[in-house]
């Protein structure tokens, strides 16, 4: 191991908080276990004491503050810290909303706890490429930004998101509404996607895409600078398991540069030999 993290898992399941925690302790990491949402952002609000958290691996059925809710409040405080899901309850739908929110990756139980590890092991490698482009940001995993979110003091996160309901487990913070069957309309340079009306746009003028474009185009507009593999946008787009034969992915991107080209805005769609795609920033 060539790297010691501090890891956030957030799991009310004790059985799976402890395996997760022993099997990543055993990977030479340290890891904190919270059992609610609530916990979670608690832990988070203090930094984790000294040290900042490098990673938060969170399930999504959680008591109190909800795991969409966790996703939301912690990629609002820092664009950086990177978020795997794991959880029984991921559709191709989930998938897309939590991509959405700004979860890194998941995983769906049961699971493989070496897979786990891989996953862990790519998200850090996902960070120092990121750290080696923009030597200007300042220390690990960017999560100075959950200062703002202020102390957990005696009002707690209530006193700063309003009292809706008391939260689970003693806590005295609610759980945060994020509207799980909304799909907030995405924006991308000239582009302009409308998940609910279903609707694609480049500088005001529709484009006509079918289902399929249209779900790969939501996945890359979610998140911009990530780079999906292959097989991530066929399991998404299509929510079915993917074949290393496949070459369905390579048929739908080319159909939708040959459709954005009279745009202008092919280019927005940038290969990256080896990986996958991405959405070009230049």
């Amino acid at each position: 191991m060539s790297e010691s993290l501090r890891i956030l898992v957030i799991e009310d399941d004790p059985s799976i908080s402890e395996v997760v925690c022993a099997h990543l302790t055993r990977q030479g990491h340290c890891c904190v276990g919270a059992f609610s949402g609530t916990e979670g952002m608690l832990h988070l609000e203090h930094g984790g004491g000294s040290v900042p958290f490098d990673l938060v691996i969170t399930d999504l059925m959680l008591p109190g503050m909800t795991g969409e809710d966790v996703v939301g409040r912690i990629r609002a405080a820092s664009a950086t810290l990177p978020i795997i899901v794991i959880s029984a309850r991921i559709t191709p739908a989930d998938k897309v909303m939590l991509l959405t929110l700004g979860a890194d990756d998941y995983l769906t139980k049961p699971f493989d706890l070496d897979e786990l590890t891989a996953r862990v092991n790519v998200q850090m490698r996902h960070r120092r490429r990121a750290a080696g482009e923009d030597a200007a940001a300042p220390g690990p995993a960017g999560s100075e930004g959950f200062a703002a979110l202020g102390p957990a003091d005696s009002e707690g996160v209530a006193a700063r998101a309003g009292d809706r309901s008391p939260a689970t487990l003693g806590a005295t913070a609610p759980d945060i509404p994020v509207p799980a069957n909304s799909r907030l309309s995405l924006r991308f340079r000239d582009w302009e996607l409308d998940p609910d009306g279903h609707t694609f746009a480049v500088a005001g003028e529709p484009v006509a895409l079918t289902r399929t474009e249209f779900n790969i185009l939501e996945l890359l507009m979610a998140r911009p600078q990530k780079v999906f593999t292959k097989q991530e946008l066929f399991e998404l787009a299509w929510g079915e398991p993917y074949s290393v034969e496949d070459s369905t992915v390579n048929v739908h991107i080319s159909n939708l540069r040959r459709k954005l080209k009279p745009t202008g805005t092919d280019g927005y769609l940038q290969t990256v030999w080896g990986l996958g795609y991405k959405l070009s920033l230049d």
